[in-house]
């Protein structure tokens, strides 16, 4: 069914095995075990640099090439919902404003 080499196969589960093992590696411990306070404090900006990571690239490029003009329905929309969000503190408003600016001028004017 499958045309699967023997060296493909060695690859598949040499990376399973470092995977379990890697993975395992905390419960295998007897002793307590916790992060120093420079990893734990660094930890703690990981969910917004991921997000930045996602959300910046879909706002500024387009197939892979940076937008060359501003009417871009995604930067008014950006910049309304950061200007919400340190106006307001609010997530859900961030998301409204931002879709609210967002949707007009791609619908109506198809920036």
């Amino acid at each position: 069914m499958f045309d699967l080499d023997p060296w493909t196969l060695l690859t598949i589960v040499a990376l399973g095995c470092i995977t379990v093992i890697t993975r395992s590696f905390f419960f295998m411990s007897s002793k307590p075990w916790t992060l120093p306070h420079w990893a734990q404090r660094g930890l703690q900006y990981a969910p917004i640099a991921a997000l930045a990571a996602v959300v910046i690239p879909e706002i500024v490029t387009t197939q892979g090439v940076f937008i060359s003009t501003w009417q871009d329905a995604r930067l008014f929309a950006a910049f309304a919902g950061m200007a919400w969000f340190f106006w307001k503190r609010g997530v859900l408003g961030t998301i409204v404003c931002g879709t609210a600016v967002y949707l007009p001028l791609r619908l109506v004017l198809g920036w």
